[in-house]
């Protein structure tokens, strides 16, 4: 089963309709497969949704995110989507600020921190690399 079947799988054992709109962000999120901007996603969705209202792209990418089938992460002030990555487990990313590709990194920098913080119970962390991709790089 493929990583895009399971997330409309997901949808589904939680209770949520796979309609056409929804299932087409998920193909959009899946086929890219970088962080995108809910507008980008609207723009590939105007020709076959022309009416497809930014509040229902924005409500869906949120679900998205609770459900645990795309991804969130900021970048400039703007939240940013993604699939799920196909690397299970703890890890992170470099995401080039060029063209929003992503590689996972699956080296964790909190093992550096923990004589740091004695006495605290630390419950969660996000730790994301930005730069330049090498194709981005060799652009220039």
């Amino acid at each position: 089963m493929t990583a895009f079947e399971q997330a409309v799988r997901t949808l589904k054992r939680n209770g949520y309709k796979t309609t056409g709109k929804r299932q087409r962000i998920l193909e959009i999120l899946y086929n890219k497969k970088k962080y995108m901007s809910a507008k980008e996603v609207q723009d590939h969705l105007k020709e076959m949704f022309p009416g497809i209202s930014p509040d229902t792209i924005y409500r869906n990418l949120h679900t998205f995110v609770e459900l645990s089938v795309v991804e969130e992460t900021e970048l400039n002030g703007e939240k940013l989507f993604r699939s799920s990555c196909d690397v299970h487990g703890h890890h992170h990313h470099f995401i080039c600020t060029e063209c929003g590709q992503t590689r996972e990194l699956e080296l964790c920098p909190m093992d550096m921190f923990q004589g740091q913080l004695p006495g605290c119970e630390v419950t969660s962390h996000r730790f994301e690399l930005f730069g330049k991709c090498a194709d981005c790089c060799l652009a220039v």
